[in-house]
């Protein structure tokens, strides 16, 4: 089987497991939204959920990631299973040590870190308790980040898990298991909820629990792929220095997006109160499509850059870096349209109720519309990176992210006063433009030409494509008030019809401009149909 078919039939994989898993995101949000709403308790628990989070993303699924897969790969291409099984237990051992370790830090330092990370919180009103006590948000992020702070211990080994398995070809095990996350949270909300003064503790049990059931839930798929982890202390071992190497400027190179999150939360913390909640609730769906696509591109296509560049087959890297931009053009160019014209559509049926009125509708849908203007521009980063990492360089994502970082930062600052949160939201989308402009530019000085005329004609034709789709998208959701609660059997119905409506002008518009990847994806599929 060609590389190009092992990406995209891992991307399958990848992209099935993880519709499942952020169809239960989706549910958690909505129980979450319809129980504690927008406001002091939400703001507190993303605040403190954020920062395990972003430890997360840039340390486990960023350059952990980033720097484990390209080594592990070339050790197993090179010196054989035996070779990679102990330089995998030797990493386990090492991890688990450090993570214990930042854990313990993270749980002792909570209230620094709080302060240092949302210093409005100090100004705002505190939250009276049902015996009569009150407490202040800084006083209730931090209790609620001490106890969800061990999730990074166990979310950091499930990402090394990963990285074994996805080496291995084995994408659906790490996929699913974010599903138990989604079901442990949920669960501990409703069943939880009544049993404390401040009911969201609830939610922060249910992260806890969810991180443990993930790290458990790959331990046995390892074991049968004969990857059994066993304490190792050969911490010496030249491919951990080489990893440990990789991963320090890894750190920023791969998370700057998430850190150009974490800055816009910050900075929403000295807005009016809801304004952290309404950018994460806005993120949570711009993240959908890209956690069901986009990721699982990025995720299948580094193991395979990885034994391309171990074997020295650049013609080889360069056409699956090509496939699988085009293929996140394809996908994303349809999905960020459909996201601005579905906004307040999306978040009146979804959220809207209880504690979620409409006043709140608006303000989430404002912070998407910002965010989805770079959804394509977003995907094609956390594609285009793992290129660079592929090829052992995190010296260049790096110096690009810390440009992009600033970036963002001043457009943050500058438009937060006339677009309040939708101005954060917006700096974040003018950042990955640049990021991505240069990222293409400077790899394509190191490997050469990568099908730049192929890749723009894909994204040009699939734009077009879309306008159909913007036009019959939008007829269908004005039969429906989104401005009321309530009749969601007909909104469901409604916007349910604009989707499907779209997808099928968008995917006849595509057969007819002969973009490449809907007769790939349909051959794909015919042949898959006929072994059957």
């Amino acid at each position: 089987m060609s590389e190009k078919k092992n990406i995209a039939r891992a991307a399958g994989v990848l992209g099935f497991a993880t519709v499942l898993s952020r169809i239960m995101g989706m549910v958690r949000d909505m129980v979450v939204s319809r129980m504690f709403g927008a406001g002091f308790a939400t703001d507190a628990f993303f605040a403190a959920f954020q920062i395990p989070n972003m430890l997360r993303r840039f340390f486990a699924e960023g350059a952990l990631t980033s720097a484990f897969v390209p080594t592990f790969s070339e050790w197993y291409t090179q010196k054989g299973k035996d070779e990679a099984r102990n330089l995998a237990n030797i990493c386990f051992t090492l991890l688990t040590i450090v993570m214990a370790l930042i854990t313990l830090l993270g749980v002792v330092f909570s209230p620094q870190i709080v302060q240092l990370m949302f210093p409005g919180f100090n100004h705002q009103a505190a939250l009276l308790l049902p015996d009569g006590r009150s407490i202040t948000k800084p006083e209730l992020t931090v209790f609620l980040n001490r106890l969800m702070f061990p999730y990074i211990f166990f979310i950091s080994l499930v990402a090394l898990c990963m990285g074994i398995l996805n080496t291995m070809r084995h994408f659906f095990t790490p996929a699913i298991s974010t599903v138990f996350l989604n079901i442990s949270m949920i669960t501990c909300a409703v069943f939880l909820h009544n049993r404390f003064d401040v009911p969201i503790i609830s939610l922060a049990i249910g992260v806890l629990a969810g991180g443990l059931l993930q790290l458990v839930l790959q331990l046995p798929t390892l074991y049968t792929l004969g990857f059994p982890i066993r304490p190792c202390f050969n911490f010496s071992h030249p491919a951990v220095r080489k990893i440990a190497l990789l991963m320090g400027p890894a750190v920023f190179g791969v998370g700057v997006y998430y850190l150009n999150i974490t800055v816009g939360n910050i900075l929403a913390s000295l807005l009016p109160q809801g304004s952290v909640s309404y950018l994460y609730y806005a993120q949570r769906l711009f993240e959908f499509p890209q956690g069901i696509f986009t990721v699982s591109v990025a995720q299948a296509i580094l193991p395979s850059m990885s034994r391309q560049a171990a074997a020295g087959e650049m013609d080889g890297l360069k056409d699956s870096l090509a496939f699988g931009l085009r293929l996140t053009l394809f996908i994303t160019i349809p999905a960020m349209v459909g996201l601005l014209i579905c906004s307040v559509p999306i978040f009146s049926l979804l959220f809207m109720g209880g504690e979620f009125d409409y006043g709140k509708v608006v303000n989430c849908s404002e912070a998407l519309f910002y965010y989805s203007l770079g959804l394509s521009l977003v995907a094609l980063v956390r594609v285009l990176v793992p290129a660079f990492y592929a090829l052992q360089d995190t010296r260049t994502p790096v110096q690009v992210a810390f440009v992009a970082f600033i970036l963002n930062l001043l457009f943050s600052l500058a438009l937060m006063g006339p677009l309040r949160h939708g101005g954060l939201a917006l700096a974040s989308t003018l950042s990955a433009l640049f990021q991505m402009a240069m990222l293409i530019y400077l790899l394509r000085g190191k490997i050469g030409r990568f099908g730049g005329r192929r890749i723009a004609l894909t994204g040009g034709k699939t734009l077009i494509a879309s306008l159909p789709l913007a036009v019959v998208v939008y007829w269908i959701i004005q039969f429906a008030d989104w401005s009321v609660a309530g009749h969601k059997l007909f909104k469901g119905a409604v916007l349910g019809g604009a989707i499907g409506g779209g997808i099928t002008i968008f995917l006849i518009s595509a057969h007819i401009l002969r973009i490449e990847e809907v007769s790939e994806a349909a051959g794909m599929l015919r042949k898959r149909i006929g072994r059957k």
